[in-house]
């Protein structure tokens, strides 16, 4: 094995420092798609299903990428060209994602956009994060890997931090609202500025770095090749029988605790939202049961009027004295009734454009457009629906795929079929949710980044402290359950700024969560497969995670309601805290071993203090 004489400072810095644009990505994913999601008008308790993706792609990604690099050699060197496409993936996507509300959609439409999407997204953080844990076990000697992973969890967190606080600092401003079933502006371009560093970032590492050639890193990691350079590799399935029994040890911590995180990345913004903003809730409406039966399609119509639309009752118009008024016509002047799209109010109060509303019934409110009606003593609102049902013989059309036409204003119908005419009462199906279009919503979607920026920063502080720890389980339980207590706390807690504490102590357990696994496994392996190993470990990192997307919606409805009817989403707080106290005790089931690259525990302590972040 030929010895390596220590790298500067910066050139430890060039090889991680694309990590921090990649970083800004995955906390942006991180931290918003659940809002995303939920403003589009997403189910809170579908939202776990849709973080099924990342993981997934994650566990079929990482290990690909582990091998492939490994057997890669090309001008532009071995684990690079990964970065360059994982990167540039990520930039066009990012110009994407946070436009699935805004571009005509249904909401079926859109969020199956964005799911596409996040599924491009977290493939292509997967394929540009794996190299940067690859460059440094290929190019730092084993004095130096405590420092570089030091650097590379530095530029994480300063990354994350970046990532969590662009849309609250945006919010100074951009809009932090916007029309139901759109992204605010501050959501948007904080994807728009992530993407522009990401760019700087990619550019920079490849200007900096200059990877190995073959021969020089067979000497240098003390393996033979072959004629093309290349070390002996076998099958990933076989390395994974073959893998020390902590691999295994360490993979049960890394469920309970990834599993954790999940549900917190998930619910985190709807539980805020409701804890310490009290963000109103409203009924969106689902379907309409006729003599029995439920039609719960997007979209239900009379001729081409729609009277189920996006969740919402259509506006059909305004009744003052018994006469119908459209909401296309607006009446103005002396004590008459203005009728607009958004508002319906006596004495002209406020004037507004007129055009067509959306009505989201919530007891005896009627809002519209995401804004709370007022309705005088002589008009009454009245619905599509209601206008459809009014006239005798009346059906209403079942359209499985409706289309509006921006050029005609009229919806274009495919695969319809006819409601049956009621012979008993037909009713309206609601199920109660947040209402994402409220500015206490939205503000409670900055904020969260805020806390997880709290998070990130505790992680490096707290990094820090465990450096100090000499028996390495015990600073690893400790930090679980730390995080555990901040978990839980959030149910008790009702204060913005007290949040910070919960989230602060929710990153003793993070830290912990991306040095410990990475430095116990790392001490144990040896050999030239090293990232085919690091990929085979992502495993317990997006399975555990795929396994709690699965069965968040079915957990979510063992709580009851909260008190404003929306689901009690910060329970799923509270199972996070559970999962990493049980992690904490499992903790202390792990035998740490040491591969021949180090010569006794104390060397191969000294290695690797801190991990980089681990993907989703």
């Amino acid at each position: 094995m030929k010895d390596q004489r220590d790298l500067g400072f910066w050139k430890l810095w060039n090889l991680s420092f694309g990590l921090f644009g990649v970083q800004i990505a995955y906390a942006l994913q991180s931290s918003q798609v659940s809002r995303i999601f939920s403003t589009i008008g997403a189910d809170p308790h579908d939202l776990s299903y849709f973080w099924i993706l990342p993981p997934l792609m994650g566990l079929i990604v990482q290990p690909i990428v582990g091998s492939a690099s490994d057997r890669t050699w090309t001008r532009f060197g071995r684990r690079l060209p990964y970065l360059l496409v994982g990167a540039a993936v990520a930039i066009i996507v990012m110009c994407f994602l946070p436009n699935a509300g805004s571009l005509g959609l249904s909401i079926s439409a859109a969020i199956i956009f964005g799911l596409v999407m996040l599924m491009l997204l977290d493939t292509s953080i997967n394929m540009a994060m794996q190299p940067f844990k690859m460059l440094v076990g290929d190019m730092v000697n084993e004095r130096q890997k405590g420092l570089a992973y030091s650097i590379q969890s530095f530029l994480c967190n300063a990354g994350s931090v970046v990532g969590y606080v662009a849309p609250f600092v945006l919010a100074w401003f951009l809009s932090n609202t916007a029309p139901a079933g759109e992204v605010p502006a501050t959501v948007t371009w904080a994807f728009y500025l992530g993407a522009f560093i990401l760019l700087l970032c990619v550019v920079y590492t490849f200007a900096k770095v200059k990877e190995m050639p073959p021969h020089e890193y067979a000497a240098f990691h003390g393996i033979s090749e072959d004629k093309n350079g290349n070390a002996p590799k076998e099958n990933m399935f076989r390395l994974l029988v073959k893998a020390p029994k902590v691999f295994w040890t360490v993979g049960l911590v890394q469920f309970l605790c990834w599993a954790a995180f999940l549900y917190m990345w998930t619910y985190s913004t709807d539980a805020v939202a409701s804890q310490a903003f009290g963000a109103p809730s409203m009924q969106q409406v689902t379907g309409i049961t006729v003599d029995g039966q439920e039609y719960n399609d997007k979209y239900i119509f009379n001729g081409e009027q729609p009277v189920l639309e996006n969740g919402r009752l259509a506006l059909g118009g305004v009744k003052i004295d018994g006469e119908l008024t459209h909401p296309d016509v607006l009446i103005a002047g002396g004590d008459t009734i203005v009728a607009g799209g958004c508002l319906v109010v006596a004495d002209g109060v406020e004037k507004v454009n007129p055009h067509g509303g959306l009505i989201a019934e919530a007891g005896d409110k009627l809002v519209v457009d995401g804004r709370e009606m007022i309705v005088s003593d002589r008009a009454e609102a009245v619905s599509a629906l209601t206008l459809a049902l009014a006239g005798e013989g009346t059906s209403l059309t079942l359209a499985h795929i409706a289309k509006l036409d921006a050029n005609t204003g009229r919806y274009i119908l495919e695969e319809t079929s006819q409601v049956p005419a009621a012979s008993g009462e037909i009713s309206v199906n609601y199920k109660t949710v947040l209402n994402p279009a409220t500015k206490a919503y939205q503000s409670a979607g900055d904020w969260n980044g805020n806390l997880l920026a709290i998070q990130a920063i505790a992680a490096v502080l707290w990094a820090v402290v465990l450096a100090g720890f000499r028996r390495r389980k015990l600073g690893y339980s400790l930090s679980l359950l730390i995080g555990a207590a901040g978990f839980v706390s959030v149910f008790f807690i009702h204060n913005q700024y007290v949040l910070g504490i919960s989230y602060a102590l929710m990153g003793c357990a993070w830290a912990a969560m991306l040095s410990m696994p990475f430095t116990i496994l790392t001490n144990a392996l040896s050999g030239g497969n090293i990232g085919t190993y690091l990929g085979l470990f992502n495993c317990t990192i997006t399975i555990p995670q795929i396994v709690a997307a699965l069965c968040g919606g079915a957990v979510l409805h063992c709580f009851p309601p909260a008190a404003n009817g929306a689901p009690l989403t910060v329970g799923m707080l509270v199972v996070s805290g559970v999962l990493l106290a049980i992690g904490s005790v499992a903790v202390w089931n792990i035998k740490e071993t040491f591969g021949s690259r180090s010569s006794s525990p104390a060397e191969a302590m000294a290695e690797t203090q801190m991990g980089t972040d681990a993907d989703i």
